[in-house]
């Protein structure tokens, strides 16, 4: 079953799109900030200047290299997607089994839980978590993890209860495997495109919820980010700086959406087929 879904996945063009861009985001991110000849912090040089030879994209208004600036913000966007997308799947992943596995109280104080997260709109505790207590971007990035894991579980529940009476896990349970031996050896391993999307789909929520967070001024200011480049840029765009400036970290933004929005897609009509004639 495996082989045929990557097999299939090869040949989605949603997937391959995704993934291209995807890699071009991650060279982005681990290699970029090796290739700016300039110290992102440095401000010995002329504020405002226009592009050139040794400034590719010019220098904002704080005498710092703007491409410097760039990549090394996009490392950090990225970084908290990348945390609080792990940090949310592998809760969800736990959770979800959990219940799956142990039912019972167990089963409906978790979904319960999970409800009244849903019920919370993420966006406005960050939002307040933000300005009332200024957190490292770290402790926010894990607040979102747990707002966001109650989606993932949901989903992982719902298809591990039906895994559980499938005709080669209803065996093993009839001959004394434990819940533990289901839920490591035949559960955890089968569900591995739930994981797959519900991943990407938070790492997109993360990516974009720091950029906004920052283009509201809620994070620290001198913390480089894709959101706080077009927040100082904008003020300047009367200055017809929109080329070397503003459209580059909206361009990276939109490639890092895009990139996961793509993946998100193709694994959605991969595990459910009836979502293909809708796409196509």
């Amino acid at each position: 079953m495996h082989r045929d879904s990557w097999r299939e996945l090869k040949q989605d063009q949603w997937f391959i799109a995704g993934s291209a861009t995807a890699l071009l985001c991650l060279f982005l991110v681990v290699a970029g900030p090796w290739f700016a000849s300039h110290d992102p912090n440095d401000i010995s040089f002329s504020p405002l200047s226009a592009p050139s030879t040794e400034h590719w994209l010019g220098v904002n208004d704080g005498a710092m290299d703007i491409l410097a600036e760039l990549l090394h913000g996009m490392r950090k966007t990225a970084g908290f997607g990348l945390l609080s997308g792990s940090a949310g799947l592998g809760l969800g992943i736990f959770i979800g089994l959990a219940a799956a596995c142990f039912g019972g109280m167990a089963e409906r104080f978790l979904m319960g839980l999970g409800e009244i997260l849903l019920a919370i709109l993420a966006v406005m505790i960050l939002i307040l978590a933000a300005m009332f207590f200024r957190p490292a971007p770290v402790v926010l990035a894990f607040l979102l993890a747990f707002l966001s894991w109650p989606t993932t579980a949901k989903a992982i529940r719902a298809q591990a209860l039906l895994r559980k009476e499938s005709l080669h896990v209803r065996p093993a349970r009839q001959m004394g495997a434990s819940s533990a031996y289901i839920l490591l050896r035949h559960l955890l391993p089968e569900l591995y495109l739930l994981y797959l999307m519900g991943f990407a789909g938070k790492v997109r929520s993360a990516v974009l919820m720091e950029a906004s967070l920052a283009f509201l001024g809620l994070l620290d200011p001198n913390r480089k980010s894709l959101g706080i480049i077009i927040k100082y840029a904008l003020k300047y765009y009367y200055l017809d700086v929109r080329f070397n400036w503003l459209l580059p970290p909206i361009a990276c933004l939109t490639l890092l959406v895009m990139s996961l929005t793509c993946l998100v897609i193709s694994l959605e009509k991969l595990f459910d087929p009836r979502l293909r004639e809708w796409w196509w």
